[in-house]
């Protein structure tokens, strides 16, 4: 499986699963969609095969869990970057608060300028999943 890479950043504080204003979540999803759009290629097709994502939430002092921001990402992904989320075997999330030194050396381009631009993100990566060998 070629090693095909999808990054983007949505620059917002993410919307939590368990919010109880559920037009937030769907506005948020929407937010999501439309931010993906804005990079990925026309005409490309959606990642086919077993999936993994990545999100680090780079997070105010205030932060919203996790786990419960995870979902809505995927869900607002489906049908442009894979046709359903059930492709997606591996997740990553890792949170971040800005108000701690974050060292930027090895981080991919789009997660360096979210650390730089000090505001609340999510640097959203999706790629082919690998081997489980590879993780343990």
């Amino acid at each position: 499986m070629p090693n095909r890479i999808f990054e983007f950043v949505i620059p917002q504080r993410p919307v939590s699963l368990q919010t109880r204003k559920r037009k937030n979540l769907q506005t948020w999803k929407a937010f999501v969609n439309a931010e993906a759009a804005k990079i990925w290629p026309a005409d490309t097709q959606p990642f086919a095969g077993e999936l993994r994502v990545t999100l680090v939430y780079l997070a105010a002092d205030d932060a919203a869990d996790v786990d419960n921001i995870i979902k809505p990402i995927q869900d607002a992904l489906v049908g442009m970057v894979y046709e359903d989320d059930v492709a997606v075997c591996d997740v990553d999330c890792h949170r971040r608060f800005l108000s701690d030194p974050i060292d930027v050396t090895d981080l991919p381009p789009l997660l360096q300028a979210g650390v730089a631009n000090a505001d609340e993100c999510v640097y959203v990566r999706v790629s082919h999943a690998s081997e489980l060998k590879d993780y343990l």
